[in-house]
Formats: C-alpha cells, structure tokens, sequence
C-alpha cells in the first residue's frame, strides 16, 4: 500500500507531497511522492491530507471508560476511593471486556496506535485478549493492590503476584509481538513494601516485561506516602526498586530535586498527563525540568473519569500549553517536542522498537489525517497543525503493524464492532452509577 499527502515522518521532518510504502508489517519506503508512485506502481495508492507516524497513549486506563463522566469535579483521592475504584470492583468480565473494547474503539478510531494500559484488580484477561483482537500495539497488565484497598479489590499479595505472573505466560508476546505485559502495581498508597519489592522480582524474571504505576500525582497521595514510610514519593519507590529503563511512572507532578535527580540518573520514564492533572486540580508536572535533565517523557490521557476522552490531540495541544503558562514562556514544550512526546518518547517508554516515527524498515504504524476542514485552512506548519488544531475526529485512517484498522472511507473500523460496542456501552448497567 501506498500513503500519500504531505509526510510528518517524524518531529522534524515534514515532506510535502510525500508517500509511505508499506510491505508486510514495516515501512518499504519513506520520500518524495512521485518518485515512490514510479517506483511502486502496482501498490494499492490512498491519499491523505497528512500521513503520520500514529500516537502512544503512554499512560491509559482502558477499561475506567464506561466510568466517562461519573465523578466530573471531585478531588483525586474522593474521586478514585469513592466512584472510580467501586466501578472497577463492580465490573464483571463481559462488563471489563466491553469497557475495553470502548476504550480501544476510541483509541484506534482517534489516532492512537500503541497504548500502554493501566487495566485493573480482575478480569485483565478479558481487556488483554481485546487488545489481542482489536489489532492494537499495547503494553498492559493488572492491577496489584494489596492494601488500604476496597474488598473487591483488594488481594493476598502473593496471590496477585502470581495471578500476574499467569498472565505473562499467556499475553506476553502475544498478537506476533504486538502485545507486551507490564506489572501494574496500582500506587504506593495501595500496595505494601512486599508487593512493590515482588513487582520488581517478576519483571526481572522475563524478558521485556516491564513496571507501570502511578507516581506523585495528588499532593494528600505524597503525604499519604511520606507518612507511612518516611520517605517521598518517587525515593520509596527507587528503595523498593521501582526505577529504571523498564519502568514507566505516570504523573510525577509533585517531585523534590532528589527525587527528579533519581528519575534522570536511572532512566526512568514519566508520562504527562496534563488534561487529567488540570482536571483533577493535581497541579502542574514540572515537564521542561525533566526534559532538561534527559527524561524521556511521553504522554498519555489517563482515564475517561477524568479526562473524558482518550483523543491524543487534546493531550498534545495541552501540554504544549500548560507548559508555556507554567514557564512564562511561549517557546517551552514547542510543537515539535510535543509531537515527539506522543510518538516517539512513547514507543520508547513503552519499550517498543521501531515504532513512533515513519522510517525505511520500521513497524508500519500509521495514520492518515484530514485536511478540509476551516480550521486546518491554511495550512502553514504540519506539525504544529497537528499539535494546536487537530482533533481525534480528523483521523480517518488507522494502520497497526500493516494491518487496517480503521478507514473512515471504506466502512469505518475493521476489527472492532464499532456500532454493537456503543450500543452495549449506552445499555450497560455501570456499577454505582444511578440510572
């Protein structure tokens, strides 16, 4: 197949009347659009306002999306103790099952080819074997939560750990590589200094696997922490061996010039959220200091409770933002390194070779965006169009490892049941929630 429009093929290169050639699984070519339709004339051709490396959503909770809009306004420790965490706990399998195939229906249908998925305490086999089925690259695990945690959520460590350790046998390495696991413990508020401790056995007991938690998000989360342990956040954690290339944390808002010293020296990587922060008033993470110091930061939406959607072009356009505000400074987080958070940063957070960029012999992971509406017209600056005008809704090609996953031109989506999984989403019966 053949992709052609103006080419972002990665955050600084941009070419105008370009191609991607796509054989298999990976990208046969990348350049000048004529030469490419000489080169490759028997190729299937489609034509795109903009051809793009697609995005990593570094930090989502799939399966909280039939949660969109239950807890709108609450503070992050009332929303999640009292509404987000009692809809996990009420959801059966069929209820996670669909929760995750929305959560992906969104994701591919909005741009998004790789997710790294924070799932939850049960029933993560039925949101990995979604995963499996909608044709999305994914880093995802269950949730460990082994204290100051609701009944129905809460287990014996031991038990999680090797309810963990199941699934690694079964979904790591699935969908021909596109499927790689990742011990979610759920925060240090929710797990003890024995969980945390065997979260970091078992993933150094695999190959690949890597560690997904949530870090210094809330200011009452830091204290909540500093007081049972007598350390910080992100200190307890590195003490306990949640740091390094393998493990991602989410959020680091509230972070001490150690503790952002610990996170460079071990090449920990942190995804921003900033649309979840603003909205759950968590503050502002401090993003230019992290990339200064040679962070790798990705971005992600979080979950549909408190971000209400998963489009990655919200997450681009507000980091950019909230970082300029935050700096006094107009050039802080320009559009290049945003697009290169949501790409590039991302697949390497999630730990995924060849993907985030639109390069000869790398994954064929791509998507193609529409030009025509007002907003996109003119259109001077590609990259920056894709940062500060661009919505989800102006994706209408998604590819992932070769594969289609959704073109709007030619019947929507392909591997999701996109009209039976809206319809179940509106009749389902949403644990805590009132009808």
């Amino acid at each position: 197949m053949l992709l052609a429009g103006t080419v972002v093929a990665d955050h600084r290169t941009v070419i105008e009347d370009g191609a991607v050639v796509v054989e298999g699984d990976a990208i046969a070519a990348v350049g000048d659009g004529a030469t490419l339709r000489d080169r490759y004339p028997d190729h299937e051709r489609r034509e795109f306002g903009i051809v793009a490396p697609g995005t990593v959503g570094a930090h989502v909770h799939s399966v909280q999306s039939l949660g969109r809009g239950i807890a709108d306004d609450a503070a992050l420790l009332d929303w999640l103790n009292d509404h987000v965490l009692p809809m996990e706990a009420g959801l059966g399998a069929d209820g996670m099952r669909l929760a995750a195939e929305l959560g992906y229906l969104e994701c591919i249908e909005s741009g998004v080819t790789t997710v790294v998925d924070h799932l939850s305490v049960h029933h993560a086999d039925e949101a990995l074997a979604a995963a499996v089925e909608s044709g999305i690259r994914a880093r995802a695990g269950k949730v460990l939560m082994d204290t100051n945690a609701p009944d129905g959520l809460r287990q014996d460590t031991e038990h999680a750990l090797a309810e963990s350790e199941v699934l690694i046998w079964r979904y790591h390495g699935a969908g021909g590589g596109r499927i790689r696991y990742a011990v979610t413990p759920r925060f240090a508020v929710t797990c003890t200094e024995e969980c945390l401790r065997g979260c970091r056995d078992l993933a150094d007991e695999y190959d690949g696997v890597r560690i997904h938690t949530h870090a210094s998000e809330n200011t009452d989360e830091v204290a909540v922490v500093e007081e049972r342990t007598g350390a910080r956040n992100v200190e307890f954690l590195h003490e306990v061996g949640l740091t390094g290339e393998d493990v991602i944390l989410a959020h680091c808002v509230h972070t001490d010039e150690r503790e952002r010293e610990i996170i460079a020296e071990t090449g920990t990587h942190v995804t921003h959220c900033p649309s979840s922060n603003m909205k759950l008033a968590s503050g502002v993470a401090p993003v230019e200091d992290y990339l200064d110091r040679g962070v790798n930061v990705a971005l992600g939406n979080d979950g549909a409770p408190c971000n209400n959607t998963l489009d990655p072009f919200t997450e681009l356009k507000q980091a950019s933002l909230l970082a300029k505000v935050d700096a006094g400074d107009p050039t802080a987080v320009d559009a290049p390194t945003a697009f290169r958070m949501t790409t590039r940063n991302g697949a390497r957070a999630a730990g995924f070779e060849r993907v985030g960029a639109l390069r000869e012999g790398w994954k064929a992971d791509v998507i193609g965006v529409g030009t025509d509406a007002t907003r996109a017209t003119p259109l001077h600056d590609p990259i920056g169009h894709l940062v500060f005008s661009a919505h989800g809704d102006d994706v209408t090609f998604t590819m992932v490892d070769g594969e289609v996953l959704y073109d709007e031109a030619r019947g929507g989506h392909r591997t999701l049941d996109a009209g039976s999984i809206r319809r179940r989403a509106r009749e389902f019966d949403v644990p805590g929630v009132e009808a």
